[in-house]
């Protein structure tokens, strides 16, 4: 059995602080998959399991998609696992953009992957982009989700918050589950002593 949790930890992947989000939210815990998907082992070992989920689920995929940067990896490696094809999104100008030649057929199974998932936003979009030029959107991935959407086989119920339909199964290893603030009631900011700092992809 795969521990998750531990896995990220031993790669010093869950990081303890004061965090800018993507989302502009700020957190004391902040997730780098980065730092556990860059040995091809361990990409390759929770690729599979993810892609075990995913099969075990009956669920057909024809691509599977990421929008970049922090998805293209973990998507990667789960086109490998799937033995699907792999395209990606990316921002130009703010905006999330399917480019560089890659097309989608008329009603193409696609599932979105992410590294993380929170509230689901950029894999939204991503999603969105899919459906224009024509594809069907059948499932969300991630390595890791962060509670505020449901995914299959977990008890965590989906959040207000949450970007992604009730009506698309979203698969992923391991729910991390920890508060985010906004900046104005953020704790951290409040006591003064630290500036929050974003080690994501973008803002970097």
């Amino acid at each position: 059995m795969i521990d998750i949790r531990q896995i990220y930890q031993q790669n010093n992947a869950l990081l303890q602080g004061h965090f800018l989000l993507s989302s502009g939210k700020h957190s004391r815990v902040y997730l780098q998959s980065a730092k556990v998907l860059e040995d091809p082992k361990t990409a390759t070992l929770l690729a599979n399991r993810l892609s075990k989920q995913i099969t075990d689920s009956g669920l057909v995929v024809d691509t599977v998609c990421s929008p970049a940067l922090g998805g293209i990896i973990a998507g990667y490696a789960l086109s490998v696992a799937l033995g699907v094809r792999f395209i990606f999104a990316e921002r130009v100008d703010k905006k999330m953009t399917i480019r560089r030649g890659f097309d989608i057929k008329q009603n193409e199974r696609v599932l979105i992957c992410e590294d993380i998932i929170t509230t689901g936003g950029s894999a939204m979009e991503a999603a969105d982009e899919v459906i224009k030029m024509g594809g069907k959107i059948v499932g969300f991935g991630a390595l890791a989700n962060r509670g505020f959407c449901q995914r299959v086989n977990s008890n965590h119920k989906a959040q207000k918050n949450c970007a992604l339909p009730q009506d698309i199964p979203l698969f992923a290893l391991e729910d991390f589950v920890f508060e985010i603030y906004d900046k104005d009631d953020c704790p951290m900011c409040k006591e003064g002593k630290t500036k929050a700092i974003k080690p994501g992809s973008r803002g970097n």
